[in-house]
């Protein structure tokens, strides 16, 4: 497969199907924002000190993130063939997905010191990258549901982000707990 094909050099970009669209279409950004997500997860995977549990989730989720662009990169008017069969023939994200990401979060958070503060992204440089992640991961959210408002997407993958945003979020408090670094709770200073 040749890796540029000169196509998009006018702006445009095709979709799962066909469809010509501008780069700068709102279902690109979205994808693309998943992209950058995949590729902060794999950034937190590749750190020094991440146990073997948490990089095979984290390479789970990645193939979801991968599976999901394939989702969004398809255009709703394209997603059934003309002989009524699904163009993506790849497991979709699903409500297993969803499962098992709040599976993640529970045994993470069993272990974990209550919160009683909000808590500041810092203290190790592995929990930040969570933290930014964890951010990447609400832009993409609210993209895709700006393109809901507009074109039909999966709630799966509307629920799913949500609940990876939960899931990067304690994977920071637990790498804050394992690492045994402590963590910066916000506490508004008093007028």
């Amino acid at each position: 497969m040749k890796i540029y094909t000169k196509t998009g050099d006018t702006g445009t970009t095709s979709l799962i199907g066909g469809k010509r669209v501008k780069k700068n279409n709102l279902r690109i950004e979205s994808y693309g924002t998943i992209d950058e997500l995949n590729s902060y997860i794999g950034l937190i995977k590749d750190q020094e000190g991440i146990g073997n549990g948490d990089k095979d989730s984290l390479l789970k989720i990645q193939n979801e993130l991968f599976t999901m662009g394939a989702m969004l990169a398809t255009a709703p008017e394209k997603e059934t063939l003309k002989n009524g069969k699904e163009r993506l023939t790849i497991p979709k994200v699903n409500e297993q997905s969803i499962l098992f990401l709040e599976d993640e979060i529970d045994k993470m958070d069993k272990n974990l010191p209550q919160m009683t503060h909000f808590i500041l992204p810092g203290g190790h440089q592995t929990v930040s990258f969570c933290h930014l992640a964890r951010c990447v991961c609400r832009r993409a959210e609210r993209l895709i549901v700006e393109l809901n408002d507009k074109e039909k997407v999966s709630n799966e993958i509307l629920i799913y982000l949500n609940r990876l945003s939960d899931y990067l979020f304690t994977l920071a408090r637990k790498l804050t707990n394992d690492m045994q670094v402590e963590e910066i709770k916000w506490i508004p200073e008093k007028k």
